[in-house]
């Protein structure tokens, strides 16, 4: 008797270590690179001073710098550490317009679904145990128009990336429904950034900084909240056609 007692705590503790385990692994992670300093190099002054060196190692090894840098933003997303922008830079810097955005929403979207499933697999099943009053119909209404929402919310950056990451995790999203908003919302962003990267040579050369805020420039905020504003029309229809 005593022993299954035992056999059934032991499972009960490896149960609770496999939950948690995703989400302390990127705990741990992200401690590293604050206490090792490795977050100072995800700045645009790294970037200015590294320039050259970059370029002749990136010439010199396409496939395996492109490959260095997916990993490196991919980790970087998924611990949720600030600089992503800087990243997104480099990426139009070093690859071009095309080639860049292609690392950069490819790696984006695997950091983001990395942090995803980690949350999910720690804290979901527990928030929605919790979730009770106006937090479930939250939850339930979030569900019902998840695509709409997440692609509205990665189109405009009204919210910081990680929290988007976070957020429909804890709210039950399904894995396919966030995968597939966060691969085609964050497009158009990232192709912005990727652009004012690709034309840093210029700004290395006037002493300027980049205009970090470009993306709330109302040339182009303007046409991407008419872009996130259609993607809602789906959550406006189905409302009207529940009042009539």
């Amino acid at each position: 008797m005593d022993l299954s007692i035992k056999n059934n705590k032991k499972r009960l503790w490896f149960s609770q270590l496999k939950q948690w385990l995703p989400l302390l692994l990127i705990l741990i992670v992200l401690t590293l690179v604050f206490s090792t300093g490795l977050h100072q190099y995800l700045s645009f002054e790294s970037l200015k001073n590294h320039r050259a060196l970059l370029i002749a190692w990136t010439n010199e090894h396409v496939l395996l710098s492109a490959f260095s840098f997916m990993v490196i933003y991919t980790v970087a997303v998924a611990v949720s550490v600030p600089g992503a922008v800087f990243l997104t830079l480099a990426g139009g810097f070093l690859f071009g317009p095309i080639f860049g955005t292609i690392l950069v929403v490819l790696s984006a979207t695997m950091g983001s679904i990395l942090l995803y499933f980690a949350v999910k697999t720690s804290l979901g099943d527990w928030f929605a145990h919790k979730a009770t009053g106006w937090v479930s119909r939250m939850r339930q209404g979030f569900q019902e128009n998840a695509f709409s929402y997440l692609l509205f919310l990665r189109l405009v950056p009204l919210f910081p990336f990680w929290v988007v990451n976070i957020v429909p995790a804890i709210l039950g999203v399904n894995p396919v429904t966030f995968i597939a908003a966060t691969f085609l919302g964050i497009m158009p962003g990232s192709l912005v950034y990727v652009l004012l990267g690709n034309g840093l040579n210029h700004v290395f050369a006037t002493h300027q900084q980049p205009n970090f805020g470009i993306i709330l420039d109302p040339i182009l905020f303007y046409p991407l909240l008419a872009l996130a504003s259609l993607s809602l029309l789906p959550v406006i229809y189905r409302k009207f056609i529940k009042k009539k």
